[in-house]
């Protein structure tokens, strides 16, 4: 049975270094509105966002009546002298998760988005000279392996791959490249919908060409016209994001009846986490988190 999960980057809890954070709401109330608004599970958040003492982190969870099914672990893999920081961070957050008896939870591994300053300024516009040499992507590809097979030599928990706009792997020419240089055994794909539209592909395209590969799925939609707006304004990927491209659910490009008829297809019987994307201060999280749950049940979920 797919079950419906919510993230706390929904509430503005994201992984960036932003003036923002002091806006951020804490993690209590974040996990109140999440089962409020009629979800059964999340993923952890930015290291340090909830408790990381692995008893205080399941209690928070299970008092709750969620479950915690992956955390985000952003690494700048194409540096290869920041891979063994990487293997260390994904091993930390590894061992909470285990300890606090989430073993079937995923380390969601990607690029440490947002601090390359061309391809954060060309969020959903890459052109193919903002991309990787052969030697960085074969380089990049070692580490997303070498994390993949420490983690699960560890704590037999396995990784996905979450491609993300600011990063590396974007466009789905990049993503077939990163997945081409892998081991499929050892990496899965963490398909993002809004992620994958926002860098220039078709979602549903995505669930049949990598249905093989996607053991973990973010239902995130996005808005071509915002993103039009912030290119028409020069501006970045967090300019886009203030913009609200990452709309609710029903409210953009995303063929959500599409793909969850072929989720169904493919037998997909897993978690689908949704992801809407804002900065700390952005909106009203719990009414879109509301809205957007609502909508999911449109499609029988």
């Amino acid at each position: 049975m797919i079950k419906i999960a919510n993230a706390p980057c929904s509430w503005g809890a994201l992984e960036f270094d932003l003036e923002e954070k002091s806006e951020e709401i804490g993690f209590e109330q974040v996990l109140n509105e999440i089962k409020e608004t009629g979800y059964i599970g999340t993923e952890l958040g930015d290291w340090g966002y909830m408790p990381t003492n692995p008893t205080q982190l399941r209690t928070e969870i299970e008092h709750r009546g969620l479950e915690l099914l992956g955390a985000f672990v952003p690494v700048a893999l194409v540096d290869v002298t920041k891979h063994d920081d990487g293997v260390l961070a994904a091993l930390k957050v590894a061992e909470l998760m285990y300890n606090a008896g989430y073993k079937n939870a995923f380390i969601v591994l990607a690029d440490d988005n947002g601090t390359v300053p061309e391809r954060t300024q060309n969020a959903g516009r890459i052109e193919s000279s903002m991309g990787l040499t052969d030697a960085q992507w074969i380089d990049y590809a070692h580490g997303a392996n070498r994390i993949a097979k420490t983690v699960k030599d560890a704590f037999g928990i396995r990784t996905v791959f979450h491609h993300h706009c600011a990063g590396y792997v974007e466009t789905p020419q990049e993503i077939d490249k990163l997945l081409a240089l892998t081991n499929p055994k050892l990496l899965g794909l963490c398909l993002d919908m809004g992620h994958y539209a926002f860098g220039g592909g078709d979602p549903v395209e995505a669930l049949k060409t990598y249905s093989e590969r996607i053991w973990h799925v973010h239902f995130k939609d996005f808005d071509p016209e915002i993103a039009k707006l912030s290119k028409q304004a020069n501006g970045d990927y967090f300019d886009a994001i203030k913009r609200g491209v990452f709309c609710e659910l029903g409210k953009g490009g995303v063929d959500f009846k599409a793909i969850v008829a072929l989720l169904h297809q493919l037998q997909y019987d897993d978690w689908i986490v949704v992801e809407q994307d804002i900065l700390p201060g952005m909106g009203n999280p719990k009414n879109c988190a509301l809205s957007n749950r609502d909508y999911i049940k449109t499609l029988g979920l």
